[in-house]
């Protein structure tokens, strides 16, 4: 290390987590460090992340990734959100979406005006909410187009992410990272050395001989969690009683006949089941516990919940939920699931390795010694994590399943006390106490807590400052508005053929 300055980093292991740190750190950090990759063909990654949400367009944009071009390696799709089966309630759906449900009137969020609109109905239903949801109306139709603005009006037009295929995406960043002077060698770690002193790492040994040295070292091993973990022993924290599920199944199956612009995810017995389009296959899992359920009849319930005919054997995938007690520790940062497992419910894991990454490099030292960097770092990785749990919590703990004992056990399990604070506030009034950096949009727990059956009794009483014929005008022009704005777009498989077609899957991953 000369001069004291931290010039060579290492990253262990690669897939999407590995590739993507390895593609931000040589578009923005190449030209003061060296990079090398270190991962093996013998260890295999976990690869189904396959949904994203919108962060991940950003993660493109610095990168100057061609969105079209990326699809196309990726066989990717679009998403507008996720539709949710049978959560609140058996026979229950709705869409959480990606954008905002009908349009903000002054300083007050749409959906007070709508609670308003229904003030009077014995049992009002939640999912009223959603007649005046611009992105609603495409996923019902399968459509899809870019869309800023609908018309001259001031609603907001259309919020997207991908469905991709993650071992598509992860060659893909491969070849931009080495493209940008990233050097990779094949081989399993043998051995970590540390400095006797100060307990940093100072080099790793891959079977064979090989030592690769470096100055500072970001940890992307997957659920091992080698450097950080095994070897810095960092301890881990245990989400599972708030969230349960601790297995995966996964196995694709034949493309569906209509490209919908949603993921899918149904609640089951003792879990649930997602559904992934892409141009060329279908992502299909089933998450669920090992507690209320077998392995057994986890994988006959994933199979009888497939909508195409399958293409290979269901994949075991075992995991706890939760993160580790630090995210960087001496000189080596976790990035993916070797900083902790959240589980896929809401597409967040492919945006906690980009935002990792992302709050890396803006905290990244130039010099050893970086203590106040370091416990920046830990701070806002915790409270992202604690963030998006409590999100997750809500779909499991707000319903009114109770027909089996896994539900029962959701439904009524105590619930972290930042939680429980946003779910009094927004029954009492249908207020949002979410934090300002916080993933999920106000829009986003609106969607979710309507969802899964809570109904605001009262709303904001800046509502009222338009007469009921106002209100009912101003209703009535939306759904105006989102009928024409909608009618204007192609089919989503439209758009995909003339834009972004799928490169021939043997050439893909080439």
């Amino acid at each position: 290390m000369a001069e004291g300055k931290l010039q060579k980093l290492v990253i262990v292991g690669g897939g999407t987590a590995g590739w993507i740190t390895a593609a931000a750190f040589a578009r923005l950090l190449g030209q003061s460090l060296t990079i090398e990759l270190v991962e093996s063909e013998a260890i295999g990654t976990v690869g189904v992340g396959e949904a994203t949400i919108p962060q991940i367009i950003r993660l493109n944009t610095i990168l100057g990734i061609d969105e079209h071009e990326f699809l196309k390696a990726t066989s990717g799709t679009f998403k507008l959100g996720i539709e949710f089966v049978d959560w609140g309630k058996r026979g229950s759906r709705y869409l959480h979406t990606f954008g905002d449900t009908g349009m903000n009137l002054g300083n007050v969020a749409f959906h007070h005006y709508w609670r308003r609109s229904c003030m009077g109905e014995a049992q009002p239903d939640a999912r009223g909410l959603w007649q005046w949801s611009l992105h609603q109306a495409a996923a019902d139709q399968a459509r899809f187009g870019k869309l800023d603005r609908v018309g001259n009006t001031a609603m907001t037009g259309l919020a997207y992410a991908y469905h991709f295929d993650a071992s598509r995406y992860a060659l893909f960043l491969r070849a931009y990272a080495e493209g940008r002077g990233v050097t990779r060698s094949e081989g399993i770690v043998e051995s970590v050395a540390r400095d006797g002193e100060t307990g940093d790492i100072t080099a790793i040994t891959l079977a064979g001989g090989k030592r690769v040295a470096g100055d500072f070292f970001i940890d992307c091993t997957g659920f091992r969690a080698l450097l950080l973990g095994q070897e810095l022993g960092v301890g881990y924290e245990d989400w599972s009683r708030w969230l349960p599920c601790d297995r995966a199944l996964a196995v694709p199956s034949e493309r569906l006949s209509t490209l919908v612009p949603y993921t899918r995810a149904t609640a089951k017995d003792a879990g649930w089941q997602w559904r992934i389009p892409l141009q060329h296959r279908t992502g299909n899992g089933h998450v669920y516990s090992s507690g209320f359920t077998t392995d057994e009849a986890a994988a006959d319930t994933l199979m009888a919940g497939l909508d195409t005919r399958p293409l290979g054997d269901p994949r075991p995938i075992r995991f706890t939920t939760g993160r580790r007690q630090a995210f960087w520790s001496h000189n080596c940062a976790a990035i993916g699931l070797s900083s902790g497992f959240l589980e896929p419910l809401e597409s967040t894991s492919i945006h906690l390795i980009q935002s990792h990454v992302s709050r890396l490099i803006q905290l990244f030292p130039r010099s050893p010694g970086a203590g106040a960097m370091r416990d920046e770092y830990n701070r806002r990785c915790r409270a992202e994590f604690e963030q998006i749990r409590d999100f997750l919590i809500l779909h499991y703990n707000r319903t009114d399943r109770d027909d089996t004992e896994f539900w029962r056990y959701c439904k009524h399990m105590a619930v972290p006390d930042s939680l429980s604070h946003k779910l009094e506030l927004f029954a009492a009034a249908g207020r949002v106490g979410r934090d300002a950096d916080d993933l999920f949009r106000e829009a986003s727990w609106v969607q979710v807590m309507l969802g899964q059956g809570i109904m605001p009794a009262d709303y904001d009483p800046m509502a009222d400052q338009v007469s009921d014929a106002q209100l009912a005008e101003f209703l009535a022009n939306l759904r105006t508005i989102v009928e024409r704005g909608v009618a204007g777009l192609p089919s989503h498989e439209d758009y995909l053929k003339q834009h972004c077609p799928a490169a021939d899957p043997a050439t893909a991953a080439a």
